[in-house]
């Protein structure tokens, strides 16, 4: 029997063993798309507690609570963080073949240095053991990111938003990694929704650009992104329902209809998508961006808790669209306009693994190696599981050797551990390959694989000077 979470642990052949700890643990990570918060890193107030590191706003978490039949105080209410934490504890210890089992300890070992195993009875020693290194270190988001050898960090921001706190975050100069903005414009493509024209005046305010009809849109986000990337931004992200593909209706026209506060079908609001997607990929292609499709999720399922807690709080789960055709037609109509800029196409759903990994084929060019990019197992696929189907399906379907690996897509502080998950999880599948001799014992080429794979790609591939 292995003990539990040594140092080998998720590495089961030697193989895996000598990729792991000679390349792929050195590494440093390049984040290059998650929520944390730029105003949070700027201020970088030390944190209470273990609690409000471990649980704010990590749904991950929450989710399991809730599973377990913890009551709603103890995740967002007004419970204490030790209770919280209590809470947590109590139920995490019967967490067999859920990820967040690791992750928790994980997380335990690398920033506390506490190898307890979490359990009712060890509750109260690693609360005070946790609290006890965060009050002598006075841990804060800054800390826990020099800690982890983070060498870029690509956070979440609206076309409007004016990136005070990137601005005040290089001019500190605390962080020891590159915080950049990411670029997402969902408010700008999500027409049918009723904050569509309020979100409209704050572009206009934002570009000081007028807005009376399409290419007014167009000129105004354009500006936005000409700002964006004067602060260092080159990624754009995009959270997709389904994937909109419709030219039957002029955005211009879709555009003013909503402006007049009209109802917008399904049929037009894909066509002012669509369109504005074409544009949009062009001016990416110009800068030398990249963007990410995320495509699958199924958003605030429970209307009850949303209107009490709002989004983004464990209420999502995996959509079932139809997204082949779609995703082929819009992606052909930016390449044939000469406007597909490199692009990272991530599934939620598995049932798309193939889909995506055979989509990519169709769209490569000598400009970029791996110019499209099966993205890694996003959200409820970044998991053992998870990861390896899709680096599978990557490697059976395409060049594997040029995935530009994991990002956290997390709003927590201490998920930088999620990453040493992932590379466990590929050298062990690499390892397998090796091991099973599927591929030779050639350890240039398989370091050169992993470290490709943990960092130098996604250095490569988002041209940003670290």
């Amino acid at each position: 029997m292995k003990p539990f979470m040594d140092e080998d642990f998720m590495l089961g052949n030697d193989t895996a063993v000598k990729l792991y700890h000679e390349h792929a643990e050195k590494m440093p990570i390049f984040d290059y798309h998650c929520h944390l918060s730029s105003q949070m890193m700027y201020e970088d107030k030390p944190f209470d507690n273990i609690a409000q590191i471990f649980l704010g706003g990590d749904h991950y978490k929450w989710r399991y609570m809730r599973s377990n039949g913890i009551d709603e105080e103890y995740m967002t209410g007004s419970k204490s963080d030790y209770e919280k934490f209590k809470a947590f504890c109590g139920c995490l210890q019967y967490a067999i073949g859920n990820p967040l089992y690791h992750w928790t300890h994980l997380e335990l070992k690398r920033y506390f240095g506490v190898d307890e195993v979490v359990t009712d009875e060890t509750c109260d020693t690693i609360w005070e053991k946790c609290n006890k290194v965060i009050a002598d270190t006075q841990m804060s988001p800054a800390k826990l990111i020099n800690r982890s050898n983070v060498a870029v960090i690509c956070t979440t921001d609206d076309p409007v938003d004016s990136l005070e706190y990137h601005k005040k975050i290089a001019e500190k100069g605390h962080i020891n990694a590159k915080v950049l903005p990411a670029l997402r414009p969902d408010f700008l493509l999500n027409i049918e929704k009723d904050t569509f024209c309020g979100y409209i005046g704050k572009l206009s305010e934002a570009s000081r650009i007028e807005i009376k009809d399409y290419e007014d849109v167009i000129k105004a986000v354009y500006a936005r992104i000409e700002y964006f990337h004067s602060m260092g931004c080159r990624i754009s992200d995009h959270a997709l329902d389904g994937v909109p593909f419709n030219r039957e209706y002029s955005a211009d026209e879709v555009f003013k209809k909503a402006a007049r506060g009209e109802k917008i079908s399904k049929n037009e609001a894909d066509a002012y998508k669509c369109e504005t997607f074409i544009r949009l990929g062009a001016k990416y292609k110009e800068l030398g961006w990249a963007m990410q499709l995320h495509i699958g999720a199924l958003r605030n399922n429970n209307s009850r808790m949303f209107k009490k807690l709002g989004a983004d709080t464990g209420f999502d789960s995996i959509a079932d669209y139809s997204i082949a055709a779609d995703l082929s037609a819009l992606m052909d109509a930016m390449e044939s306009a000469d406007g597909l800029p490199k692009t990272i196409l991530y599934t939620l759903n598995p049932k798309d693994n193939y889909v995506l990994a055979t989509m990519l084929g169709n769209f490569q060019s000598s400009e970029t190696p791996g110019k499209v990019q099966f993205g890694s197992g996003w959200w409820f696929n970044d998991q053992r599981d998870g990861m390896r189907e899709q680096m599978k399906a990557f490697a059976n379907l395409g060049a594997l050797c040029r995935f530009v690996g994991m990002l956290t897509d997390s709003r927590s502080f201490l998920s930088y551990t999620r990453h040493e998950y992932f590379r466990r999880v590929l050298c062990n599948l690499i390892g397998e390959w090796v091991e099973n001799g599927e591929f030779p014992a050639n350890y240039k080429i398989l370091g050169k694989i992993v470290e490709d794979i943990c960092f130098n790609n996604a250095k490569a591939y988002f041209g940003i000077e670290i």
